[in-house]
């Protein structure tokens, strides 16, 4: 009797160990299906760095990307789409600064929310707007020098920038909001530097 309640026990072990603290809903599920998404590790860079969650005009710096997914009230996990996924496979290939986009999805009962990331932990100082060239060309400066300028002067006092939150979505539909406003306003979340003060926000 001892050896089979030694084996059942055994048995219980094996399936807690190796089963996962929560099943992924139909709705997380059907999402990341549609949006061709899959689990990603992000680097440590990336998980302790700050964010700002604007890209701008950025009122504040966020704390440590890894606090903010603990702070979140149902389960997170990071994704990535196949594409991006490709273009990390193939980065020594590719010329210049490199960003890239990551989806941290929370599976909420009745609700799934992507807080879409950009990882810019490769792409650093003057790379930061050389990739802003990328997309924007000779209207870069122009739209992103202010923004610059303030980042360079944050990591000076000690509160660098190496990633963005950059969208928000609900249910598959983006928020309205500014995410910095959703941050600050909805979820509460206190930043760590004020941009306009040029100082850290009082605790």
């Amino acid at each position: 009797m001892l050896k089979v309640l030694v084996v059942l026990m055994a048995i219980c072990g094996i399936f807690t160990t190796s089963s996962p603290v929560w099943a992924l809903s139909d709705g997380a599920a059907n999402l990341r299906a549609l949006n061709g998404l899959s689990g990603f590790t992000p680097p440590e860079a990336f998980l302790n760095g700050n964010f700002v969650a604007d890209e701008i005009e950025p009122h504040y710096v966020f704390g440590k990307v890894k606090d903010f997914r603990k702070s979140r009230s149902c389960p997170a996990s990071w994704l990535i789409e196949d594409g991006q996924r490709e273009r990390i496979k193939n980065q020594e290939n590719q010329p210049g600064p490199f960003e890239y986009t990551l989806y941290l999805e929370e599976d909420c009962p009745g609700k799934v929310v992507y807080y879409v990331f950009v990882d810019r932990t490769q792409a650093k100082a003057g790379q930061w707007m050389e990739w802003r060239k990328v997309f924007h060309r000779s209207k870069a400066e122009q739209e992103y020098g202010e923004v610059g300028a303030v980042l360079e002067q944050a990591a000076k006092s000690g509160f660098p920038v190496d990633a963005e939150l950059r969208f928000i979505e609900i249910g598959g539909d983006l928020i309205s909001k500014r995410p910095e406003d959703f941050l600050t306003g909805d979820l509460k979340i206190r930043p760590i530097y004020d941009f306009k003060q040029g100082k850290p926000v009082a605790k």
